[in-house]
C-alpha cells in the first residue's frame, strides 16, 4: 500500500469517444504514469451503440477507436509498467477485453498479462421493474414502455478495484461514472474503504478534474485576448500526482501545449456540477465548497480539502428511447442579396412542405450565422454577404423525414438560384434517441468481472 510520500501518478487518455489520440500516447510515453485512464462515453453513447448494433449485427459494440488507442499507448504503458482503466467496452466489455488481448500479443506483452472486463451496467430488460418515476418530468417510468432502446445504470469504482485486486493489468468497462474510472486506482493503491467518504470525496473530486481531459489544460477554456493558452494545437492531457489523503497536484508533460493554472482548474471543478456542495456520484457525494487551490510551480496546481458525504442508496440510470426521426439538409447563398434570397427560399419551402403534407412535430428553417443559435433574440446588424440555410424537421416516421431532403433537392432548379448545397444523397435522416433519467436501488446492480490473459 502506498503512503502519502508515494504519490500516485494518474493520467488522462481521453475525455470522450472522438478525442485526439496523440496526447494519450504522450502521457503513455513520457508521463511516467502508474495508471492511464480513458473516458469515452457521452450520455447517449450506449444507446447510439445499441442503435448501430441493431442496424449492423457485425458491429462489435465497443469503442470504434479501441484499436487506434491501444496501438498507440500499449508500447509505452508496457515499457513503463503503466496500468490502464477504460470504459471503452460500451455495450460489449468482454469483446473489448478480447480485442485488447490481441493487441497485447501484437506488442509482445508478457504471457499471462491479465485484462478484466467489468459488466453489469446494462439493465434494459428489467429497468421498468426497478424504476418508478422519470426525474425530468415526474411521469411513471412505464410511460416509456415500448420505446426503450437501452437502459444503463452508472456503476462506481468498486468492481474496477476488485478487478485490480485480481491482478488485472488492464480493466475495460461498460457504463461507469466518469470520476470513478480515475478514483478506482486511488482506492486500490491507498486501500481506501468503499464507505470512507472522507477519502472518497477528494478522490472523486480529483477524478472529476481529470475526466474531461484537455479542458483542465486549456482546451475549452481558450478565449483569444481574454484567456490565451500557449500552443493550443498541442494540448496535453492532465496528470494528477495523488497523495493518500486525496489531495493532488495537477500537471502535464513538459514542453507540451496548454496550461495548468488556478483558472483552468476552477472552470473544470464546476463543469457540469449543478450543486457544488452536493455533486452526486455512485461512490460518494462530493462537496467542492471547501476546495483549496494553490499554484506550486509552472503548470502545477495543488488541489486539496475537497470534502465528501456518504453515498446515496440509489444509482442513476439513463433510459434511451426511440422518439422519431429528424430529416435535415443545408444549402447556401453568397453575394449581394444573400439574405433576401434565403428568406424567399424559406417561404418557398414552407409552402412546399404544406403542399406535400409534411407531418412534422417541429420544423426549423435557420439561417446559420444569423439566427440559428439565438433565434430572433439578437438584432440582425449588417446584412451578411453569405448565408447557410439549414432545414430540419422532427417527425414520427422516417418516410416523413425524407421529405425534407427531397424538397431541398427540388430547390436546385425550382427555387431561388443558390450558390451551393450539400451533395445530395439518398437518406438525410437520423433517428431521434431521447435520454431519460431515473433511480434504481444500489443493490439491484450485479457487476460481473471476466478475466482474460494474453
Amino acid at each position: 500500500m502506498r503512503t502519502r510520500a508515494m504519490a500516485l501518478r494518474i493520467g488522462s487518455g481521453s475525455a470522450w469517444w472522438g478525442d485526439r489520440l496523440e496526447p494519450a500516447k504522450t502521457n503513455a510515453d513520457e508521463g511516467d504514469l502508474d495508471y492511464l485512464c480513458f473516458e469515452t462515453m457521452a450520455e447517449a453513447t450506449i444507446s447510439a451503440a445499441q442503435v448501430r448494433k441493431r442496424r449492423d449485427p457485425s458491429f462489435p459494440g465497443y469503442d470504434t477507436y479501441l484499436d487506434d488507442r491501444m496501438q498507440r499507448v500499449l508500447p509505452g504503458c508496457l515499457r513503463r509498467g503503466t496500468k490502464i482503466i477504460s470504459n471503452q467496452g460500451w455495450i460489449n466489455p468482454e469483446g473489448a477485453a478480447e480485442r485488447i488481448v490481441h493487441w497485447l500479443r501484437e506488442c509482445g506483452a508478457p504471457k499471462g498479462t491479465k485484462v478484466a472486463a467489468v459488466s453489469g451496467s446494462l439493465i434494459t430488460d428489467r429497468v421498468l421493474a426497478l424504476t418508478d418515476t422519470l426525474m425530468e418530468d415526474g411521469r411513471p417510468s412505464a410511460a416509456l414502455d415500448g420505446a426503450i432502446v437501452s437502459a444503463e445504470a452508472y456503476m462506481g469504482a468498486e468492481p474496477i478495484v476488485q478487478a485490480l485486486r485480481e491482478g488485472a493489468r488492464i480493466v475495460v468497462t461498460g457504463r461507469v461514472a466518469d470520476p470513478s474510472i480515475f478514483m478506482a486506482p486511488m482506492m486500490h493503491e491507498f486501500g481506501w474503504d468503499a464507505l470512507d467518504h472522507a477519502r472518497l470525496g477528494p478522490g472523486s473530486g480529483i477524478g472529476h478534474v481529470l475526466e474531461c481531459g484537455a479542458q483542465v489544460t486549456g482546451g475549452y477554456f481558450c478565449d483569444p485576448g481574454f484567456k490565451d493558452v500557449p500552443d493550443p494545437w498541442d494540448l496535453a492531457f492532465p496528470i494528477a500526482e495523488v497523495e493518500s489523503d486525496g489531495s493532488a497536484v495537477i500537471t502535464k508533460v513538459r514542453n507540451t501545449g496548454g496550461a495548468v493554472t488556478i483558472r483552468t482548474l476552477k472552470e473544470q471543478l464546476f463543469y457540469e456540477v449543478h450543486d457544488p456542495g452536493n455533486y452526486i456520484t455512485p461512490d460518494v457525494v462530493v462537496d467542492f465548497t471547501t476546495t483549496e487551490l494553490e499554484e506550486v510551480g509552472p503548470d502545477r496546481v495543488r488541489v486539496s480539502r475537497i470534502a465528501g458525504k456518504p453515498r446515496t442508496p440509489t444509482l442513476k440510470v439513463s433510459i434511451a428511447c426511440q422518439e422519431g426521426f429528424i430529416g435535415e439538409d443545408m444549402f447556401f447563398y453568397a453575394g449581394p442579396g444573400a439574405l433576401r434570397r434565403a428568406e424567399l427560399a424559406r417561404r418557398i419551402l414552407e409552402e412546399r412542405f404544406r403542399i406535400v403534407g409534411l407531418q412534422a412535430e417541429e420544423l426549423r428553417i435557420d439561417f446559420v450565422g444569423l439566427n440559428a443559435i439565438h433565434g430572433g433574440t439578437v438584432s440582425k446588424g449588417p446584412e451578411p454577404y453569405e448565408i447557410a440555410v439549414r432545414v430540419a424537421a422532427r417527425t414520427k416516421t422516417r418516410e416523413e423525414a425524407l421529405k425534407v431532403g427531397r424538397e431541398v433537392d427540388g430547390m436546385a432548379v425550382s427555387g431561388v438560384g443558390m450558390t451551393g448545397k450539400r451533395v445530395p444523397h439518398q437518406d438525410r435522416t437520423r433517428e431521434v434517441i431521447g435520454v431519460w433519467s431515473s433511480l434504481v436501488p444500489r443493490e439491484a446492480l450485479r457487476p460481473t468481472i471476466t478475466v482474460y490473459e494474453s
